[in-house]
């Protein structure tokens, strides 16, 4: 069974048919103030002027119903439905919606017939609206991806998931991606007055003000939604019944503001970044800022834990071999305490890799042995360093040579511990910060050591 329609009205809507009333499309006196109050027009659409602003090119194609395939990207309540309802209104073709959670390929097979029928029958075009296009799973974008090609159907999708993650490329390059921002305080604030003043869908006949404390915070604190400041307008109106909304009734009706976050999306990565790059900035105080956001936003301290682990090891390395054993520390710590006490262990880890000096000369020089033991994978371990626990080794010459460093005078032999291959190659360099100049001077005291002819150094030994 079919799920209802977004567009109920729309789907067999004639050639040339007006615009319609909200009503007519599921937006009676009864609907939340957010859908009644849903833009009908690109006159009424509020901010994202530099996608559908005067002249841009994405208002040009609606006007004059030229839309190509396109997929709108952006944060909740940034527009992107919104935007499918203004081209629902104003262009000539066929506006289908698809559902990607409920409908699956043979709804996707119907949709595509019914198109090329009507493109013989009356040559109108045909767009599939896909909401949440994140959700299209590859066997449904395979299905379509030839139809788009052939122009059978305008595909018009939106997500809040970033599609180069979620759509399969050859799809996605037959479509434009139109980038949606969360909108500006200004713009909704400007959303707010106009659902007061409006008479006919909004608010206006209540005769309700707003003072100019508590549209502020409506704004502020919708976090670029239009959708959740008109809803928590309605409920501070609700709350207020007559008279002026104050800034307690808004308080009420926002309650906690949650964070824009999924753990597995786009958003994740994002915040990472920001904290990793914070970290390697020397930044304590973005470092913090980061770790708090994504442990209010509810991931998972053991994953912070992890990755700061990786932080030591390749922003702070052997500048400061103890950040190490800080961060391994911290993450016993949170295991042993829980949340919320262990979070300050996450905290202070956080702060001392912000604040330990950097060097990424361990991580180049784990690299280039990477790639070194990659361009030589068969070279041979040297007779001198191989292990011979048995006689026939012994007479093959396993272990013959070989120098026990610590019957050396000063603790170093005179000999090569790298394949013949690689004997030139010096993958590690110390850098000038923290504890790695000490480290360059005692590496250069144990070359000279090795250079140095040394007769008093007996053969054998510990292996």
């Amino acid at each position: 069974m079919r799920e209802p329609s977004l567009f109920p009205d729309l789907e067999a809507r004639p050639t040339g048919a007006s615009r319609r009333s909200p009503e007519a499309i599921g937006h009676g006196p009864g609907a939340p103030l957010a859908a009644r109050m849903r833009p009908r027009s690109l006159e009424e659409f509020v901010g994202q002027a530099p996608v559908v602003g005067p002249g841009s090119a994405l208002r040009e194609l609606i006007t004059r119903d030229r839309v190509p395939s396109l997929i709108f990207w952006g944060p909740p309540g940034s527009g992107k439905t919104t935007l499918a309802f203004v081209l629902a209104r104003t262009t000539d073709s066929a506006f289908v919606p698809f559902s990607a959670v409920t409908e699956g390929i043979p709804r996707v097979r119907a949709i595509i017939a019914e198109a090329e029928e009507r493109t013989r029958a009356s040559a109108r075009r045909t767009i599939l609206f896909v909401d949440e296009i994140h959700r299209f799973n590859k066997a449904q974008q395979d299905a379509l991806l030839p139809h788009v090609e052939r122009g059978t159907v305008t595909l018009i999708g939106a997500t809040t998931e970033n599609p180069s993650f979620e759509v399969i490329g050859p799809l996605l390059s037959r479509t434009r991606v139109f980038v949606l921002e969360p909108l500006q305080v200004e713009d909704l604030a400007d959303i707010c007055r106009r659902a007061l003043a409006d008479e006919e869908r909004g608010l206006g006949k209540s005769g309700l003000g707003i003072t100019d404390e508590a549209l502020e915070r409506l704004a502020v604190e919708a976090d670029g939604d239009a959708r959740r400041v008109l809803n928590a307008l309605e409920t501070a109106a609700e709350l207020t019944g007559t008279g002026t909304i104050d800034r307690r009734a808004v308080s009420e009706a926002l309650q906690r503001r949650f964070a824009r976050y999924d753990k597995s999306g786009e958003e994740h990565y994002n915040l990472i970044s920001a904290l990793h790059k914070a970290v390697r900035g020397s930044d304590p105080d973005g470092a913090l800022y980061w770790l708090a956001r994504m442990l209010d936003a509810g991931e998972d301290p053991l994953y912070l834990a992890r990755r700061m682990v990786r932080m030591a090891a390749e922003d702070v390395g052997m500048a400061d071999p103890r950040a190490l054993s800080v961060c391994m520390a911290a993450r016993d710590a949170f295991h042993f305490l829980g949340s919320p006490e262990g979070d300050l262990a996450l905290a202070e880890a956080a702060v001392y890799l912000a604040t330990a000096p950097k060097s990424n000369r361990l991580y180049e020089a784990y690299s280039a042995a990477s790639r070194a033991a990659r361009d030589t994978p068969a070279a041979p371990v040297p007779l001198h360093l191989r292990n011979a626990p048995t006689a026939l080794m012994r007479e093959l010459g396993y272990g013959e040579g070989y120098q026990y460093d610590p019957h050396c005078e000063g603790g170093v032999a005179n000999q090569s511990y790298l394949p013949e291959e690689v004997s030139d190659r010096r993958f590690y360099r110390p850098g000038a910060r923290g504890e790695e100049p000490d480290i360059a001077r005692r590496m250069d005291e144990a070359e000279r050591e090795r250079h140095r002819t040394d007769e008093t150094a007996e053969p054998g030994g510990a292996p």
